[in-house]
């Protein structure tokens, strides 16, 4: 439950934040908007992965056997226990580059933090957090930059190595592909229930075992030739990034919602009207994009939707790669890892649900 104070007598985190985890992110429609007004970046040869298609992280070769993957995330507090925060923001930030096939090599944090309303030892909890989780990853975090700011915010930059053969880009589904979600959907749900303090014990654990779960599977499943596409599913919503695959690909996606899987009681949650603001933004700005699910079909529209912060990998592969990329997913401790539809050629950039 949220208290309006912590142990420390201080504010509760979600409380100085107008937003939460990746639901603070951009409107997908807005974001493009913003993008189409940079100028367009010379081309660089070495430059594997950039801004075109909204992949997970920049990749840039620096030999025949050797590339750097650079990315950044950071967002306002999704809990008040400022250990877990540090630790969800921090296994957040990592997603990127194991979704791109990567090793995670090193990190530097980034703090923004009100520095006359957090007590010092609050602010090292999240640090802390931070910190526990980049040393899971094997990796430190080598620095950072802070500032004073009227949020808390936390996050990381970091870098990975890859093989420039081995990437796992957004833009390689093929038709005839099956579609593999590697962790149930619903947390945007459950914060929100969670700021509204009706997010039981229980259901609270699961919130916190499911975002700082590393995708450390996304490494093992760039190893795997009959693996074509790899994104995470984060602030967007699982309709948010299919859609992106099925655009950057040239294909549609065709999901079966029968086969998501989804965290404990989160339908009722989002029957009650637990739901996040992002979703509705989402909604505006794909879901012209969406068919099979009707525009008023708010439960649906919800939940798939819903942003998830530290989400799971949406993986697209060959048919007869599905049970090794299932057991690589549980070896990994995803245990709800799920095939959950197909890639079709044709109508690029839709997303079928049935």
């Amino acid at each position: 439950m949220t208290d309006l104070k912590n142990k420390n007598d201080e504010p509760a985190l979600t409380s100085l934040a107008h937003g939460g985890g990746c639901g603070c992110k951009i409107a997908p429609n807005v974001l493009t908007a913003l993008l189409a007004r940079l100028p367009v970046p010379t081309p660089d040869p070495n430059l594997l992965v950039g801004t075109e298609t909204g992949d997970d992280a920049a990749v840039y070769r620096l030999n025949d056997e050797q590339a750097v993957i650079a990315t950044t995330d950071f967002f306002m507090p999704i809990v008040d226990d400022p250990f877990d925060f540090g630790r969800i923001a921090a296994t957040n930030a990592l997603s990127d580059v194991y979704a791109m096939g990567g090793q995670p090599i090193l990190a530097l944090a980034i703090v923004g933090m009100p520095i006359n309303v957090l007590s010092p030892h609050t602010i090292g909890e999240i640090m802390r957090g931070g910190q526990s989780v980049c040393a899971s990853a094997g990796i430190v975090v080598a620095g950072g930059h802070s500032i004073d700011s009227v949020e808390p915010i936390y996050g990381l930059a970091a870098l990975g190595v890859v093989d420039p053969k081995l990437i796992r880009r957004n833009r390689d589904a093929q038709a005839g592909d099956c579609v593999i979600l590697g962790k149930p959907l619903g947390v945007g749900i459950f914060s929100a229930a969670y700021k509204k303090q009706a997010l039981e014990a229980a259901a609270y654990q699961q919130l916190i075992e499911t975002t700082t779960l590393l995708n450390k599977a996304g490494q093992a499943l760039a190893q795997l030739s009959a693996v074509h596409a790899m994104t995470d599913v984060t602030g967007f919503g699982l309709l948010g990034h299919a859609q992106e695959v099925a655009q950057a690909s040239g294909v549609s996606l065709h999901l079966d919602a029968s086969r998501i899987p989804f965290l404990d009681s989160v339908q009722a949650l989002a029957q009650a009207g637990y739901v996040t603001g992002a979703s509705g933004r989402n909604w505006q700005s794909y879901g012209h994009q969406i068919r099979g699910v009707a525009s008023d079909d708010l439960l649906w529209r919800n939940l798939l939707t819903d942003p998830q912060t530290s989400g799971g990998l949406l993986v697209t592969c060959a048919p007869d790669a599905v049970q090794d990329v299932l057991a690589t997913f549980r070896a990994h401790g995803c245990g709800q890892a799920s095939v959950i539809g197909e890639v079709q050629a044709g109508d690029a950039g839709f997303v079928q649900v049935r």
